[in-house]
């Protein structure tokens, strides 16, 4: 168990808040406004204390004297930054995060954020994870997650299984068979969002939430078995022109071609004269029928709509789609709506809090968690864990997967060691140092998996 501070009760604060206390841990959350702080001490077992998260007597009566960390994700930069400085000078807080979203203060990270400058020692950017979140999907088409491991060497990938792809009405055993020069493991099913463990003999339907973990170029081959493969991406529009449009614009201008719909003019001219010339920056309104036919949308392969507001993203997206679009992408900010949209007109909805959770996971769980990541609009969770010590000292070093005694729902996808990809079987031996990736369908067995990967005493 960690005792933790977290400053802002906001979405981002919230769904952190109800992560930690599932997974056991001493919560106290820390904002100015009342009705936000008895919201949260309503729904979970968690302390509140209404004041300014940066004064240091607010963070005294949080518990900040013997707190583990502070996770500062309130609305203002500024509180979060000077929230770890205070923590840090006055309370000598080990762990200190802070969300960050200016572009101001990130482009000088390496100047900024040091021990004996502003003393974070970890700093979230949500625009920048939403922007690498949605890179991803537009590189896999069809996929409705793609989460990396061990520097990229293999991916745990969540489609929906559809008529056409291979392995429909067919054994999750037929793989072998079907594409017998690729190894992969089905990590978990969700079947009308209940959690179907994956054997050997278990039958993939259409409309399955599959996900399966494989070497990174293997991703493609193994969607095929479970949905028609869709040709790449080459056309995409985006409708808003913030730091995840325009971020977006510069990842991807180079191999596709873009459109920026992007309402305010000012901002519009300034994109137009930062964003090369290969993207075409347009001054309008994306939920304008007549200036969508006049760009052509039934020619672009997939509309991403990542403004503010999330009934305009919504609403843009489902005119997009009507109108010919062959893909849709939304961020929504409001956890609720995700669940609503998702799975219809809208291919894919996208939740900046949950990128944000996923990013600070890491940081969070023990330091024998190489990563980890929030899914399932936080139910289930993805870890790379390593191995560490040896037979004496570990309980998992020396043994082979089947022998584990797992928690209920848990998988292990792959192991990775060195340069290695490695889709983990019964009889997969894990050696010391591997990187062991694991998928629960419940994340509140976390604190299992921290154990059973924590080494005994006598490795240190």
């Amino acid at each position: 168990m960690k005792k933790v501070i977290i400053v802002g009760a906001g979405r981002v604060g919230a769904t952190l808040a109800e992560s930690l206390v599932s997974e056991r841990n001493e919560v106290t959350v820390v904002d100015q406004n009342r009705a936000l702080l008895s919201q949260l001490q309503d729904k979970h077992d968690l302390r509140v204390i209404q004041g300014n998260g940066a004064h240091p007597d607010v963070l005294r009566q949080a518990g900040a004297d013997d707190a583990d960390m502070l996770i500062a994700v309130s609305s203002l930069d500024e509180v979060n930054m000077l929230s770890c400085q205070v923590a840090h000078s006055i309370f000598n807080t080990p762990m200190k995060i802070a969300r960050v979203r200016s572009e101001q203060y990130t482009k000088y990270h390496d100047q900024l954020f040091r021990k004996e400058q502003l003393p974070v020692d970890h700093i979230i950017s949500p625009e920048q994870l939403v922007t690498t979140y949605i890179k991803r999907l537009i590189d896999y088409p069809g996929a409705l997650q793609v989460i990396e491991f061990a520097e990229g060497k293999v991916s745990l990938v969540a489609v929906k299984a559809s008529y056409g792809g291979k392995l429909v009405g067919h054994a999750i055993a037929a793989l072998r068979k079907h594409i017998p020069n690729i190894d992969t493991r089905v990590a978990a099913i969700f079947r009308q969002n209940r959690a179907i463990r994956p054997l050997g003999s278990t039958i993939i339907e259409a409309d399955d939430e599959v996900f399966f973990v494989a070497d990174s170029k293997d991703i493609r081959a193994v969607m095929e078995e479970l949905q028609p493969l869709e040709a790449r991406y080459k056309n995409i529009m985006i409708m808003g022109g913030g730091h995840i449009g325009a971020g977006l614009a510069r990842q991807l201008e180079e191999t596709h071609k873009i459109k920026i719909i992007e309402l305010g003019l000012a901002r519009a001219e300034q994109l137009s004269a930062e964003l090369s010339s290969k993207t075409l920056v347009l001054h309008g309104d994306a939920t304008d029928q007549v200036m969508l036919s006049e760009e052509r949308i039934e020619e672009i392969d997939a509309f991403i709509a990542v403004t503010n507001d999330d009934e305009a993203n919504i609403m843009a997206a489902l005119l997009a789609k009507r109108m010919g679009a062959k893909k849709t992408m939304v961020l929504i900010q409001r956890s609720a709506y995700v669940d609503l949209v998702q799975g219809g007109e809208i291919d894919v909805a996208i939740s900046p809090q949950q990128a944000t959770i996923s990013a600070l996971l890491k940081h969070i769980h023990r330091s024998d968690f190489a990563s980890a990541y929030s899914l399932r609009r936080g139910a289930a969770e993805a870890i790379e864990a390593v191995a560490r010590g040896d037979e004496k000292t570990s309980q998992v070093v020396g043994r082979e997967v089947g022998e584990l005694k797992l928690p209920p729902g848990t998988t292990i996808g792959a192991v990775v060691r060195g340069s290695e990809v490695l889709i983990a079987h019964d009889d997969t031996l894990i050696q010391s140092d591997d990187h062991v990736i694991l998928f629960l369908v419940d994340k509140k067995y976390v604190n299992e998996i921290e154990r059973l990967f924590a080494p005994g005493a006598l490795y240190f």
